[in-house]
């Protein structure tokens, strides 16, 4: 049996890219919706909507699931995440998964193998996901980010740099398939956490390295906290960012049969 988590949905309103993105009609239903029911698939003991906008949680409770009002300045998503665990009353040995509110098409499979890495690994506080990276314009573009593991599939870093580097290799790769003679790895934006870290998380001080590369995850590997990764077969499917993304997302799901 699959071991218990809950999942949690952020789904601000004030996206500057983007404003009122989790109410977007996506193939007819709002996305927010479509996410909240990719989440249910995946098994999930409780799916929260965390929201800080009346429009949406009026929309997420009238469809019948449940939504959480959290507060407008929060800093990221694990802080909105954070407040709800919190208010929840939820035990600190739970395992809670972060969900984006702008990925309407996510694999529930995904959801769910996230958790149970989280699950098998007692020595981490947080697991995510990662996918193999074919194409060496993905591996030098620092737009995607990259994660090298150790032995027991534990994040040792993540960056936007082309890492692991292969020093002998690297000046032939230049619009090149990655070489087969090393593994470089894709993160996926996914997180799991254990409740009690969760509770702990908003008194860790900000890592230099997380300033630097403006990636989140950092500071938790900055205070010697461990992150266990499941290594997907497939890549994630298309999130929502900007508005000319949602016919992208829509073309998948037609192509899906979603």
């Amino acid at each position: 049996m699959t071991p218990d988590f809950k999942v949690v949905i952020p789904a601000r309103m004030g996206s500057s890219r983007f404003y009122g993105k989790p109410l977007a009609m996506i193939a007819g239903r709002p996305m927010v919706l479509r996410v909240v029911e990719q989440a249910l698939k995946a098994g999930a003991s409780d799916v929260v909507v965390a929201t800080d906008h009346a429009d949406i949680a009026q929309l997420v409770s009238s469809a019948g699931y449940t939504v959480h009002m959290t507060h407008a300045d929060h800093a990221s998503g694990t802080d909105r995440i954070a407040q709800v665990v919190c208010e929840r009353g939820w035990q600190d040995d739970a395992v809670v998964v972060n969900v984006q509110g702008d990925e309407p098409a996510i694999d529930p499979q995904l959801i769910c193998a996230v958790a149970q890495q989280l699950h098998a690994a007692p020595q981490c506080v947080m697991s995510t996901a990662a996918h193999a990276i074919k194409h060496s314009a993905d591996f030098l573009n620092p737009n995607v980010v990259k994660v090298v593991l150790d032995q027991q599939a534990q994040a040792l870093y993540f960056s936007r740099a082309p890492i692991p580097y292969p020093r002998d290799a690297y000046q032939t790769l230049a619009n090149q398939p990655l070489l087969e003679s090393f593994d470089a790895l894709r993160h996926m934006g996914i997180y799991a956490y254990r409740v009690g870290f969760l509770k702990q998380y908003g008194q860790l001080s900000v890592s230099p390295l997380e300033q630097l590369e403006s990636l989140e995850q950092l500071r938790v590997l900055a205070h010697g906290y461990k992150i266990a990764v499941h290594i997907s077969p497939k890549m994630a499917a298309q999130g929502v960012d900007l508005p000319e993304d949602v016919a992208l997302v829509e073309a998948f799901l037609a192509q899906t049969g979603q």
